[in-house]
């Protein structure tokens, strides 16, 4: 029958078995090399191994390194556990998912329940802890299992060694807190749920507009424009709430249309409208997947890094935790999304060539160039066949496009630009140059097929080539353009490139939004109250 581990009085011929287990209990415990103290703590209770039988292999080894004993016997343990799974929400994290009302009930009741019930507590506590900790660490949701596009992947971490060492110093929620991200984005997005939440109700009604409004316009929909900019902290209340729209209004219009990434005209069109329509809970389920997402991502981003939020088309570069460089990017469309990845760069080529991919074949090229051959001339695109000889376009089989190899070749027109930045990736990406720099006006800059397009790109490289060692100018990288030849430029020293995907976050204008170019963030939020 199981028991309480307490003292009492032995026949002398049980003396050597008990004092036996005693050295055992006193043992270290080696696993793959790691030294295990087992934990000793009064009140413990011996476990038989089939308890284990409906829990993950991680769980039954934590009680075989603890000599298969009880270990939330100390009540600050129990109530720091509770405590973290109650903070989750502060995460974004749905408590519920963690057994709290079973926790709470039986910790209520602690003291009366039989052996049993506290063995089936205990190890569900261990459960509970190794669960809540992953979801912290690594998020809820495994983002290869939702996206083909998103190369992230699932960080090591040591539960085992993490619990004993928790319940050994009776840290539990300092060791909880201290698998969350330390990004000062992830910090000021757990502000920010807080601050939504603290809004009050907002009963949204879609605001209609049938056309642009401007400056000293008169328009019934003011009012509820106004009404809208106040709730969301761009416009006083005590301001006049008629259907005029004035120098105030407009200045309020201004900061709403900043912090949403919009241009900060004044204009009231549908992009603007479009924003003052987002209710409170569709902005907080955004900033709860948001807050999933940078669980997700690298912890350690590098002491310089380049950092690319496709969603803001804008990518920075960090060095020393300190923002040095902004450059405009255009990303992929809906169609043809930028991946999400971490990796780092490897080279730069100058002049480079262009291999056009097989989405553009098939999407762009085949239907262009069979309408018109001279399509070929007028993009500097070489054909060439599986043996590598070259194909005139009166030759090219349009019909068989797929068995030719096309090149377009390095210069001012090229797709590419002057400049290419190349990373590892399964993914075939790259950040470059571009022969559309008109792009970078626009607004909304999700038009490429997936590889980013950097406003620039010189200053860019420039930044890379100070860290390498072979003294990089700008007149020798100059020189190396005007030769119109494909070079390349190994790069030794390590500089991050990381493209992520965030809609929300606050700094100090407030709450800032981002449009969900490819329309993630309430799948996610479902997924995540799955």
């Amino acid at each position: 029958m199981l028991h309480r581990y307490y003292l009492l009085l032995v026949p002398m011929f049980l003396f050597g078995c008990k004092k036996e287990k005693a050295v055992i209990a006193e043992q270290i415990i080696q696993k793959d090399n790691i030294k295990v103290t087992p934990l000793a703590f009064p009140e413990a209770i011996a476990i038989d191994t089939a308890y284990f039988a409906d829990y993950p292999e991680e769980v039954k080894q934590f009680y075989k390194n603890n000599l298969y004993k009880t270990v939330w016997t100390i009540e600050k343990d129990r109530k720091a556990l509770t405590a973290a799974i109650k903070n989750s929400e502060f995460d974004g994290l749905n408590p519920d998912d963690y057994s709290i009302g079973s926790i709470e009930k039986q910790e209520a009741g602690h003291k009366t329940l039989s052996e049993k019930e506290l063995i089936t507590n205990d190890i569900l506590q261990t459960a509970v802890f190794y669960k809540l900790a992953n979801h912290l660490y690594n998020g809820k949701v495994v983002p290869t299992k939702l996206y083909s596009d998103w190369d992230l992947y699932p960080k090591e971490i040591n539960l085992n060694a993490k619990l004993q060492n928790a319940l050994k110093h009776h840290t539990i929620e300092e060791s909880l807190d201290s698998l969350k991200p330390d990004h000062i984005v992830y910090k000021r997005l757990k502000d920010a749920l807080q601050k939504i939440e603290n809004m009050p109700k907002d009963n949204v009604k879609d605001i209609v507009v049938s056309d642009k409004i401007v400056l000293n316009d008169t328009n019934a929909a003011m009012v509820t424009i106004k009404k809208r900019l106040a709730y969301w902290g761009d416009y006083k209340k005590e301001d006049s709430l008629t259907s005029v729209y004035d120098e105030k209004t407009a200045g309020a219009v201004k900061k709403f249309q900043k912090r949403h990434g919009l241009t900060a005209d004044g204009v009231i069109g549908k992009g603007t409208v479009s924003a003052l329509n987002f209710s409170k809970a569709t902005r907080k389920k955004q900033i709860i997947a948001n807050l999933e997402r940078w669980r997700w991502f690298p912890r350690d981003l590098g002491e310089s890094y380049v950092i690319i939020n496709i969603p803001d088309f804008n990518l920075y570069v960090v060095k020393d935790n300190d923002t040095v460089q902004n450059h405009r990017v255009v990303v992929g469309r809906a169609k043809r999304r930028t991946p999400v990845l971490s990796s780092r760069f490897s080279n730069l080529i100058i002049n480079p060539t262009w291999t056009v991919p097989p989405t553009i074949l098939k999407e762009d090229l085949t239907p262009s160039a069979s309408k018109n051959r001279n399509y070929f001339a007028n993009t500097g695109i070489t054909i060439y066949d599986m043996k590598g000889n070259v194909v005139s376009p009166g030759d090219w089989n349009a019909n068989k496009s797929n068995n030719y190899r096309y090149v377009q070749k390095p210069g001012s027109n090229n797709s590419l630009g002057l400049i290419k930045f190349n990373f590892s990736n399964k993914h075939l990406v790259y950040l470059h140059d571009t022969n559309h720099r008109d792009y970078f006006k626009l607004n909304n800059r999700a038009l490429s097929s997936g590889c980013i397009r950097v406003e620039d790109p010189f200053k860019l490289s420039g930044y890379i080539l100070d860290n390498e060692e072979n003294n990089w100018t700008k007149e020798k990288v100059d020189k190396m353009i005007a030769t119109n030849k494909t070079q390349s430029i190994v790069l030794k020293k390590p500089t991050f490139v990381h493209q992520l995907y965030w809609t929300a976050w606050m700094d100090k204008d407030g709450l800032v939004f981002r449009n969900d170019i490819y329309d993630l963030d309430l799948e996610l939020y479902s997924k995540l109250r799955d």
